[in-house]
């Protein structure tokens, strides 16, 4: 069978599934199937405008679809395709439709449509590690410059169509075929810095990089390249005489073993993925830890001794207002493992201040005045209780909780997958519209959530979206769009 446009072998069904499911109730065989060369979707009249949602997303239909479908109508035409309507109960129809040209396809044979219509859920890990090398057994396969990645497969040149599919197209398994040159194949890509996983689909057969060493379980049986982009070069000027220089920071916890640097033109360096934030880090010089001359951040790492720092991305600011007799004013947060003697704040007018660089996402914090430990007192948002009762910071979140119809209650919690269903959770901030509030950063996916009111945990009643918990009742379900 020759691959043709719009259709090409692979899977159909067996994607949909492991996309669908992962997201949904519901099997998507019940939802969408081929037979006798059509596309047939079966349609529900009962489900929840949520419900709704979730299935034109997945399978990408138009909203006019589900519009007319239970109109009565046999035929229905949107956007120049032809829609034949069949009845099946008072509740449920079915739309079908030819599959434009390819071969002829029979119930039963699994097969991959040009998949651009899909809109398949991808995994957020661009910024998932704090730190990356890549490994390559041919330094040549893949090269990162200036936001883009050139991706090489060798040989292969009985392969008919070679194409990558990955954590940066989706997992797309058309949208990125590979281009036939004389020595194999490549691909040019736009990619920011991060982490990315990938296969190539080799004439439908899926493989990993067999030049690319480091790899990761896809949950499948089977492994996924791991690739970096990188964004930093630590350099370390001179020590020519120096035998073997390396290089350790929080990032790596400290590891003195794993991040070998390379002899170079007026030094050693290395290149490397580094998350924003803000990192402490030294050299070490033929097993002497040493930190850099060419940086005068310096921090005391609550040993008596200094390291290192350095930080990407945005620049905050942590400020305590007042407090201007207490004589030092120290920060920490699990941002820097809760050190209380790194992070020293500076006298302003008014109060205290230190400026902070930190990557998106949720973090907890205290001030130390003279030894004693508070929270925040112009931060509303805490998580924990007791002494273990912590301010919570969210950088750039991406998502409000909020709560209605509750403004008398005394306290109003938020719990769920994303703190672990802790029951002392963030505690919610209540507005001067009586509606609790609670700002957060949460990763692309699906989380689980409930909201604890003056002790009792109730469903997001501004939710449709729920599922069973295995305690008999439910929790509330949100999606965050990558």
């Amino acid at each position: 069978m020759k691959p043709q446009t719009g259709l090409c072998y692979i899977l159909l069904l067996a994607f949909l599934a492991l996309s669908f499911n992962a997201r949904s109730q519901y099997d998507p065989k019940d939802i969408c199937r081929i037979d006798n060369n059509r596309v047939i979707f079966k349609l529900s009249r009962n489900w929840s405008s949520a419900e709704k949602k979730e299935v034109m997303n997945q399978f990408d239909l138009d909203s006019t679809l589900l519009a007319e479908a239970f109109t009565g109508k046999a035929e229905i035409t949107v956007k120049k395709v032809k829609w034949m309507v069949k009845k099946l109960d008072d509740s449920r129809v079915e739309l079908s439709k030819p599959m434009d040209g390819g071969p002829s396809l029979d119930q039963g044979d699994v097969y991959m449509l040009d998949d651009r219509w899909i809109n398949a859920a991808g995994i957020e890990e661009r910024e998932s590690a704090a730190f990356g090398i890549n490994i390559l057994s041919l330094y040549k396969v893949f090269n990162y410059h200036n936001g883009t990645a050139t991706f090489f497969l060798p040989e292969r040149k009985y392969a008919r169509n070679i194409y990558i599919a990955g954590s940066f197209n989706n997992w797309s398994t058309m949208q990125t075929p590979m281009i036939r040159c004389d020595s194999g194949w490549f691909i040019t890509l736009k990619l920011k810095p991060g982490k990315y996983s990938y296969k190539y689909i080799i004439d439908g057969k899926w493989s990993p990089d067999p030049y690319n060493k480091l790899s990761e379980d896809d949950s499948q049986g089977d492994l996924n390249s791991i690739i970096f982009c990188y964004n930093y070069r630590f350099f370390l000027p001179s020590f020519y005489s120096s035998k073997k220089v390396l290089l350790a920071g929080s990032f790596n916890y400290w590891n003195p073993d794993e991040l070998k640097m390379i002899r170079v033109a007026g030094g050693w360096a290395i290149n490397l993925y580094l998350r924003e934030g803000t990192h402490a880090y030294k050299f070490i010089v033929d097993g002497k830890w040493t930190l850099d001359p060419t940086n005068t951040v310096r921090r005391p790492d609550g040993t008596g001794h200094e390291n290192s720092f350095m930080s990407l991305g945005d620049t905050m600011f942590f400020v305590l207002k007042g407090n201007t007799a207490v004589k030092q004013v120290n920060l920490a947060g699990n941002f820097n493992v809760w050190n209380p003697s790194e992070l020293s704040m500076l006298k302003i007018n008014g109060g205290w201040q230190l400026p902070y660089v930190l990557a998106a996402g949720n973090y907890e914090y205290k001030f130390i005045l003279d030894g004693r430990w508070i929270t925040d007192p112009d931060n509303p948002y805490t998580t924990g209780s007791g002494n273990e009762r912590n301010s919570f910071l969210a950088v750039k979140p991406n998502h409000l909780f909020s709560l209605e119809g509750h403004a008398g209650a005394r306290k109003v919690l938020l719990s769920g997958s994303f703190n672990g269903w802790k029951k002392d959770g963030y505690e919610m901030k209540l507005n001067e519209k009586g509606t609790w509030v609670f700002p957060i950063y949460l990763k692309p996916g699906k989380h689980t959530y409930k909201f604890i009111v003056d002790g009792k945990w109730i469903t997001d009643p501004a939710n449709e979206l729920w599922e069973a918990n295995g305690y008999g009742n439910s929790n509330s379900v949100i999606w965050i769009e990558q």
